[in-house]
């Protein structure tokens, strides 16, 4: 039964401690843009990949002159 005396103490501070980081969170912006990371991960370009890996940009991309090649 002692152990309220240091338990209830304890988690009140952790409350504070817990809400002052999320009101200073808040502040600094950190959930503005929640949906922003996401549709950058689906708005990737792999068309530039596609044209590298296209054959006929590995013919050009040979410049040895032969033409068995």
């Amino acid at each position: 039964m002692d152990i309220l005396y240091l338990l209830i103490p304890v988690s009140v501070l952790l409350v504070f401690v817990i809400g002052l980081v999320f009101w200073w969170s808040l502040r600094q912006g950190q959930f503005e843009d929640l949906e922003g990371p996401a549709y950058r991960i689906l708005m990737d370009d792999d068309r530039a990949q596609e044209k590298a890996m296209s054959p006929s940009s590995n013919r050009e991309a040979d410049t040895s002159g032969d033409p068995a090649k």
